[in-house]
């Protein structure tokens, strides 16, 4: 076990791919010589040449395209968009080619692209710079969606997406990058369908993914301060969703409350609430509660510890649930 920050425990991911697989490729903006700008790809290019870790232009369509072809040709591409808000250009390319060409192709064809997106906000930036748009490719057939919390589960979910057939959006939430935490560089890859029950809980059971699951685990610290036995569930994939997991720890505890840093409407958390009321119903104390950021534009930095959602929105959650 080694300790390390999540940058380094992706970093590590990519190393250790490039190296056991020779048909992996790292593109993006300034992946190469920068090596990032949060130094994720930091010494990739040094190590493994300019042909496989690759400076790309400005151009996310034109990235997420030349994924698409080289993975068609063999390759196992890992995408780097710079930003969340810098995502849309290649919607197109992400949404008509990449979810859909294997079910196109009636399954003879597999695109293993991974398209990694620093998401959430929480580092004080500017403008399209502090997103979390997983809904738009969570509501997407064809692809799957990581998002990792952890050093530990950043090493070992990405390299289960690189050696995965299907396209994966991987999310990492950009104001944990500097968090550390134990990573067992000889682990196996991680599972791309299960959820982790971090904490066990009696009464409410908080389920996160991300950047959020931090704050769910210090709310159910401060929770237990107050005599409340409060569960977390990291989901690490958004899709597949382990409704298994979840439906179990919603029948175990009867309550839940779900956080995520995106806004509550439409967003991962209704998902969640609507498939754990259908399976159960009767088993619940009191409705599945979400708490999200709120419904407007990302505001500018100097309010945004004020829209994320906090450890005081999720106890003021938790008390609401408590007291239905």
């Amino acid at each position: 076990m080694t300790a390390m920050t999540l940058v380094r425990a992706v970093n590590e991911g990519l190393r250790r791919s490039l190296r056991e697989d020779g048909r992996v490729l790292v593109l993006g903006e300034d992946v190469g010589v920068l090596g990032g700008v949060f130094r994720v790809t930091d010494g990739l290019q040094r190590e493994f040449g300019d042909q496989r870790v690759m400076d790309t232009p400005l151009t996310e369509a034109g990235i997420v395209g030349t994924a698409v072809g080289l993975a068609l040709h063999g390759y196992r591409p890992v995408c780097e968009i710079q930003f969340d808000g810098f995502v849309y250009p290649a919607f197109d390319q992400i949404v008509s080619q990449l979810a859909k060409m294997r079910a196109r192709a009636r399954g003879r064809v597999a695109l293993p692209v991974v398209i990694r997106i620093p998401a959430g906000g929480g580092i004080g930036a500017v403008e399209h710079h502090s997103e979390s748009n997983e809904a738009y490719f969570a509501h997407t057939a064809g692809l799957r969606v990581v998002s990792c919390s952890t050093p530990a589960d950043g090493y070992r979910l990405l390299r289960a997406a690189i050696a995965c057939d299907d396209p994966v959006i991987f999310f990492e939430p950009k104001r944990r990058y500097w968090d550390r935490g134990e990573v067992d560089l000889g682990s196996t890859p991680a599972s791309l369908d299960r959820a982790r029950v971090l904490r066990k809980g009696s009464e409410l059971t908080l389920v996160a993914h991300g950047p959020a699951v931090a704050t769910a685990l210090a709310a159910a610290d401060a929770a237990a301060e107050d005599g409340v036995s409060v569960g977390v569930v990291d989901l690490r994939t958004i899709s597949p969703l382990d409704i298994g997991t979840l439906r179990r720890c919603a029948g175990e505890t009867g309550r839940m409350v779900v956080v995520h840093e995106a806004s509550a409407f439409l967003g991962v958390g209704a998902e969640i609430a609507a498939a754990v009321t259908e399976s159960c119903f009767y088993r619940l104390k009191a409705p599945v509660l979400r708490v999200g950021a709120y419904d407007i534009p990302y505001p500018p930095a100097k309010v945004e510890e004020e829209f994320l959602p906090g450890i005081d929105r999720v106890l003021l959650a938790i008390d609401e649930c408590l007291n239905f």
